[in-house]
Parts: structure tokens; sequence; C-alpha cells
């Protein structure tokens, strides 16, 4: 079966009945859960930036709690699912700041961690790699949002010295 790009199925969609969208956006969510996660916050967190970034607080910080710390192996695996629901979310949100807020969500509670990431290489580097890929994203939000979040980085980078 061919598959078809993006802007064919754009045209083909404006010939659907509501009925019919309906219907097809139904069986999308059957098929993956990312397709569900998309709906949902289109649907109910689109408009309400705040309390997304909540919610995925929470869950992040319930994950966190749940770490294997009895080696850096099960640490690494753990750290690396969060990191990717954190990309998964931020995707979802295009959102710039919501993608910086989470991912100082994330660095914080990596720093809280116990036995500590910095003494361990690859985990060090991984914190390293997120407090850089903040730095990036900062230069493409409104000047006074990267000063605040500028000094949130800072206050980051100081277990690395």
């Amino acid at each position: 079966m061919p598959v078809y790009s993006l802007s064919e199925i754009k045209k083909e969609l404006k010939y659907l009945t509501p009925d019919e969208l309906r219907e097809l956006c139904a069986r999308l969510g059957r098929f993956k859960a990312e397709n569900k996660i998309l709906m949902t916050y289109e649907l109910f967190y689109k408009e309400q930036e705040e309390t997304f970034v909540e919610h995925i607080k929470e869950e992040l910080s319930d994950s966190f709690s749940n770490i294997n710390t009895n080696s850096y192996f099960y640490m690494k695996k753990t750290i690396r699912k969060i990191l990717k629901q954190i990309r998964l979310f931020s995707r979802l949100s295009r959102s710039k700041s919501t993608e910086i807020e989470l991912l100082l969500f994330f660095c914080e509670e990596l720093n809280q961690l116990n036995p500590s990431i910095h003494n361990n290489k690859m985990l060090g580097n991984l914190y390293r790699r997120q407090i850089e890929h903040m730095n990036k994203r900062l230069n493409s939000l409104h000047p006074d949002l990267q000063y605040d979040y500028r000094k949130m980085i800072e206050e980051l980078k100081s277990p690395l010295k």
C-alpha cells in the first residue's frame, strides 16, 4: 500500500464530513498511545499550558521517586526513559518555554538523586547536554524570559564546578 504525503492527506481531509473526521480521529487514538496523548493535549490542555506543565511535573516527579538507585545502570535506564517523555511532551506543546521548564525540572530532580549523578560520567554528560540544550533554546524566547531562565540555569551549573 502506498503511503501518501502529508499535503495529499490534508487535501483529502477537506472532503470528509465532521462525523467522518470524528470517526477517523477515534480510530487514530486506538492505534498508538502517542496519538491518544496528542489528542488529549489538543482537546484539553492546549489553552491551559500552565496546567499541562504542572501535570507533567507531577508525572515526572513520580517517575523520579521510583528510580532504582541501587546501581547506575538502572538509574541510567530510568533517566533516559524520563527524558524521552519530556521530549514527547515538548513536541506536543511546541512551546520553547514549556520545554525549558520541563528540562529545568528534570535537571533539578537529577541533582537531588542519591547517589549523585555527577559521580557517573555518562549521567554527568547527559546533565550537561540538557543544560546546553536549554541555553540554545533560550535565544528564541522573549528577553525577560531569557533573563529569568538564564538565572535558573546558572544555579543548575553550580554542581558542575
